[in-house]
């Protein structure tokens, strides 16, 4: 359709992103100017885009990508797996022969990761979705290829194609030289791997996902505020890239000006600039259709899918503390016990000294309630009544028909408030957070009973806690679209 040059801002907010996502920390805005030789007033520009679009974050004076850079990732790994069956398919096969298992795709001159999986041991074999790996002859043929020192010295592999009907494959199975030689990994693999590739190729192509796009317009309001400091193509041509995603077969260019609101030349343009790139390509046999490729996965996927949950929490945890100057955390529940997996402290002279893996009873606070109304019914009160439940304070509910009365309360409500029940003095309140689905932590606010009434204190802190849970479960459910959540 022609080889148009990209369009420059788009080019350079992904040459940015790129940078970011190699990174294996916060950068600081000269450090992308060496990294990537653009001009310092162009990587403000680019910054100031993508951090109002909420793609970076700034962590003081430095930048780092947030969850949503993994979202045009797992437009391509549910494009290319819909239902999960390969990555569980991998996993079986790891389980099976007791050695780590990549499936991987080919990406220019190497292959890219897109499912992974390893058995557990202190030498395990550490590979994650979107690196990209050596092809080595692994697509050279219908047969088998054989490496020594696969990747570095001590590791062998084998690998073999796969033509499933999501596109061309290639399962590579890895191990240390300690336990394989690369002719002996071959004999123990092959009936399994052989096995598993078969089942692999019977995989139908990819179905259609609803468009899951964002709201054609918001990038016009962005620029009217910001002005030049917001280069509205880079936007634009983003909108284009998740529009894209959200069809495996591919976006015309009629279609993806539909979905994201932008004229036809403009979307013409953003396809053209991402096909140049490696982001995207067209469809072989012609027809117009543009489909994600998987270099999109270093675009921010391969750092943000390393980060922890108190990773993903942190950044909320502190937003939320400047907003209302009280402590605030995010808990598990971890048998009859809640247990802290992050924590921001506000800046008081009185505060709560609690750090990350500190543990108190469910029973008596608001996060053990609101965790255990999420459970079943039956489950809940199995736990309270194996709890130790002794009396903290005059205020302690330890009666277990008051506990299920309580945990049904915050059940109905959504939330819960306990007033000086831990200690004295000490009153907290706490959310819900959400994924797949389910209740997976609670979010707290804890501050001193004295300062205010308790209805005052749940008028005040419940709507700033809501916000925060939800921000919060959208960064988790992009997280964990594609591999659990590390709590």
């Amino acid at each position: 359709m022609g080889g148009a040059a990209p369009v420059g801002p788009l080019k350079r907010g992904l040459e940015v992103l790129e940078v970011v996502g190699r990174a294996g920390g916060p950068l600081r805005p000269a450090d992308l100017v060496a990294e990537t030789g653009l001009a310092r007033s162009t990587v403000d520009r680019v910054l100031s885009t993508l951090t109002e679009t909420g793609y970076l974050r700034w962590r003081g004076r430095d930048v780092v990508a947030t969850p949503r850079t993994m979202d045009v990732g797992n437009l391509y790994l549910s494009g290319l797996d819909p239902e999960g069956f390969l990555a569980g398919r991998v996993a079986r096969l790891a389980d099976d022969l007791d050695e780590s298992v990549v499936l991987a795709a080919p990406d220019r001159d190497g292959l890219r990761v897109v499912a992974q999986s390893r058995p557990g041991g202190s030498l395990a074999i550490a590979f994650k979705v979107g690196d990209l790996l050596p092809a080595e002859g692994a697509f050279g043929g219908h047969g088998w290829s054989s490496y020594d020192d696969f990747l570095e010295p001590g590791l062998v592999a084998v690998a073999v194609p796969v033509r499933a009907g999501a596109g061309p494959l290639a399962l590579v199975v890895v191990s240390h030289a300690s336990r394989h030689s690369a002719a002996s990994l071959r004999a123990h693999a092959r009936p399994s791997v052989m096995a598993c590739a078969a089942e692999m190729e019977q995989v139908a192509a990819r179905p259609a996902r609803p468009d899951e796009t964002r709201t054609p317009g918001e990038g016009s309001d962005l620029k009217a505020r910001l002005g030049a400091e917001f280069l509205q193509s880079l936007d634009r041509g983003l909108d284009v890239l998740h529009a894209i995603g959200t069809r495996p077969e591919g976006l015309t260019i009629s279609e993806a000006a539909a979905m994201t609101g932008q004229a036809r030349a403009t979307a013409r343009r953003a396809l053209l600039s991402l096909t140049a790139l490696g982001y995207a390509r067209e469809s072989a046999g012609g027809g117009g259709r543009f489909a994600l490729l998987p270099r999109v996965l270093d675009l921010g996927y391969r750092q943000v899918s390393g980060r922890t949950f108190e990773d993903l929490a942190r950044p909320h945890l502190r937003d939320l503390v400047v907003r209302v100057h009280d402590s605030a955390s995010v808990v598990v529940l971890d048998g009859t016990d809640i247990r802290y997996v992050a924590r921001a402290q506000a800046s008081r002279i009185m505060r709560v000294e609690i750090t990350v893996g500190t543990r108190f009873p469910a029973y008596a606070t608001a996060m053990g309630r609101v965790l255990l109304a999420g459970l079943p019914g039956a489950e809940a009160s199995d736990l309270i009544v194996r709890s130790d439940r002794r009396a903290f304070t005059g205020r302690t509910l330890t009666a277990a028909a008051d506990l299920a009365r309580e945990v049904g309360r915050a059940r109905d409500d959504g939330y819960a408030v306990v007033d000086q029940e831990l200690e004295t003095g000490l009153r907290s309140i706490a959310v819900p957070i959400h994924a797949a689905g389910r209740v997976v932590a609670a979010l707290n606010i804890a501050a001193p009973a004295a300062r205010e009434p308790v209805d005052a204190m749940r008028d005040r802190l419940l709507p700033e806690l809501r916000a925060t849970a939800r921000a919060l479960e959208a960064d988790v459910a992009a997280f964990t679209r594609h591999q659990p959540l590390p709590l």
